[in-house]
């Protein structure tokens, strides 16, 4: 009998060896900074849902009559939904037009953004000549000079060249930028100069250094720019409010304008236009997020 107790008590498991002290000490910590993980997520949510709630209430209020719009206390949950402000929209202004005025200038401005800016980049970052940095300083020193000081005198040149009131006068005003210019030299930098002087040495041209080499090396900033620019130009307010007076130019900033009387206003029509406004900026977002991210994070960090 007590070689059967001796047996059975053979096959149980070892006990687990005795933590040491450091092991003791690194428990209280790990626990700690556990708490703070979740407390960190915590009040990143919150800040989330706080910058989330001006547009869910826009939604919420896309949905409801015109006089529950503005309701004190705000009605999160509305009494009656008023889902036919989504189709009355298309026939109440001429919405379709509007967005594809919008969707015409943010597509042939950012492109043109796009190409000048790398183009212009790639001269200040991967050639050299006198005065290269001091060029490119004051050009940069532009972004600092506020639009509302070039504002008039930009008018009188499109009214002197016959554009105001079209749709080129946007474009030339905004095909050019010197943010786009900063953004897209800073990542260049980021490139190694001997993959240049490499392709000089096999006798290809700095046009061709350009497009053949450097251009798909710089997905992610060429993405972070367009994405900027489109963004930008679709939410344009004061540049088509000025230079465009014909109803069938304008955009779908300017064409929100029509539910605002001089008495009183369809508000509830309003935030239905504006959630059908975010919709192209939103897919854009969602298309170019990676490459997006991966073009600020790297943009700025030399190599």
């Amino acid at each position: 009998m007590n070689t059967t107790v001796l047996r059975k008590d053979s096959t149980r498991s070892p006990a687990p060896p005795p933590m040491t002290a450091g092991e003791e000490r690194r428990r209280p910590g790990r626990a700690l900074r556990t708490a703070g993980r979740v407390a960190l997520y915590v009040a990143l949510t919150g800040v989330a849902l706080l910058i989330l709630l001006p547009f869910i209430w826009m939604l919420i209020s896309s949905v409801k009559a015109d006089r529950d719009v503005f309701t004190v206390p705000i009605e999160w949950v509305p009494k009656e939904y008023h889902w036919d402000n989504f189709s009355r929209i298309w026939t109440d202004i001429p919405l379709a037009a509007y967005l594809g005025n919008s969707l015409f200038l943010s597509v042939v401005i950012t492109f043109l953004q796009v190409l000048t800016g790398s183009f212009a980049a790639y001269g200040f970052a991967k050639m050299r000549f006198p005065g290269r940095d001091l060029l490119f300083a004051g050009y940069i020193a532009t972004i600092a000079v506020p639009w509302q000081a070039y504002m008039i005198p930009q008018y009188i040149i499109m009214q002197k060249l016959g554009l105001v009131n079209t749709h080129l006068s946007l474009i030339l005003l905004q095909a050019f930028g010197a943010f786009g210019v900063f953004l897209m030299r800073q990542f260049y930098l980021t490139i190694l100069d001997e993959i240049s002087e490499a392709a000089r040495l096999d006798g290809l041209s700095e046009y061709g250094i350009w497009a053949r080499i450097i251009l798909p090396l710089s997905k992610p900033a060429l993405a972070s720019l367009a994405l900027l620019t489109f963004v930008n130009t679709w939410n344009d307010y004061m540049g088509p409010f000025i230079y465009l007076t014909d109803n069938s130019l304008w955009t779908v900033q300017l064409g929100l304008r029509s539910f605002i009387g001089q008495y009183d206003a369809q508000y509830a029509m309003i935030m239905t236009g504006s959630v059908l406004s975010i919709l192209p900026i939103l897919l854009v977002f969602l298309l170019g997020q990676r490459y997006f991210v991966r073009g600020i994070a790297t943009t700025g960090v030399k190599g």
